[in-house]
């Protein structure tokens, strides 16, 4: 590492107050989003009184109808209204839709912020949350939370990228500079990871504790006691498969296999390729309908 990379590290050091600060000046995630999401593990919720709530939020009702009516979600006939949504796709299917649509809105440029491809980004995310949603089915674990769980599980980034620019090029310089994967480039320049600005922007916009701690501890999760952050985990390195990322050319390194994870999802190199071509049929209709 170059003695400039080194001095880069000492000037470039972020703690909790500072990402507070920072994630505070994010917009707000829409009031309905926040009462989707709490009521993750509610099915008891008022259905209803959710969907008429959500049909008020003009701008994100037109995009779930969009999504709905997309060829990834391959519905018989049109779906017009967010009732006829909630018939359709049930409770689960629209709540895991309007947060993904909300939280895709909350950063929507494609642009590259801070040497990081907000496009490459949202693609893996996709795949992640894929991947996830059928881990969680495979296990009989909720497909919800582990769709929205994969879906969000590298939002910190997005936070770096958006609060933070400069230290993102930092961090960027780094990893070209070592040949690093991004995870372990952030620890040493900012001192703390992307993991860890999530679970903050997480916390801050009212997650479930259940998601924020596995987008908080994903990279390392404590598999005895926290199933949902093992199986994102294990999602990440398939979306990885799925979707190989690459900058100017190269592929870009990723953090080293968990064998533990994996061991406790019950995954084999041949479930897991079975798996990933499951997922593969569905990648480019979600990316189309998702990402916009």
């Amino acid at each position: 590492m170059s003695s400039e990379i080194g001095e880069q590290d000492a000037s470039m050091r972020l703690d909790r107050d500072a990402v507070l600060k920072g994630v505070r000046n994010l917009p707000s995630l829409p009031a309905v989003v926040i009462e989707l999401l709490q009521s993750m593990d509610n099915d008891d919720a008022d259905t209803r009184q959710l969907a008429t709530k959500l049909a008020h939020d003009q701008a994100l009702a037109a995009k779930v109808l969009r999504v709905a009516n997309s060829s990834f979600y391959g519905l018989q006939g049109k779906v017009d209204s967010i009732g006829d949504a909630i018939v359709v796709l049930g409770l689960h299917g629209l709540r895991t839709l309007a947060i993904a649509a909300a939280v895709t809105d909350v950063f929507a440029s494609k642009d590259k912020q801070g040497g990081y491809d907000l496009l490459t980004f949202w693609r893996h995310s996709v795949a992640v949350g894929l991947c996830a949603r059928e881990v969680a089915r495979q296990r009989r674990m909720n497909e919800g939370n582990a769709f929205a769980a994969g879906l969000m599980h590298d939002i910190g980034r997005l936070a770096l990228a958006s609060c933070f620019p400069g230290h993102l090029t930092a961090v960027a310089q780094e990893r070209i500079a070592t040949g690093d994967c991004w995870l372990f480039a952030e620890r040493r320049v900012l001192g703390l990871d992307h993991a860890e600005i999530g679970r903050l922007l997480t916390e801050h916009w009212r997650f479930p504790s259940l998601l924020s701690l596995a987008i908080g501890t994903h990279h390392a999760p404590d598999i005895q006691h926290e199933p949902l952050a093992t199986l994102i985990n294990v999602a990440d390195a398939l979306g990885h498969r799925l979707d190989r990322s690459e900058e100017d050319g190269v592929l870009v390194p990723e953090p080293p296999l968990n064998e533990a994870a994996w061991a406790a999802v019950g995954l084999t190199e041949e479930s897991a390729q079975s798996l990933v071509a499951v997922v593969e049929a569905q990648f480019e209709s979600a990316c189309a309908a998702l990402i916009s």
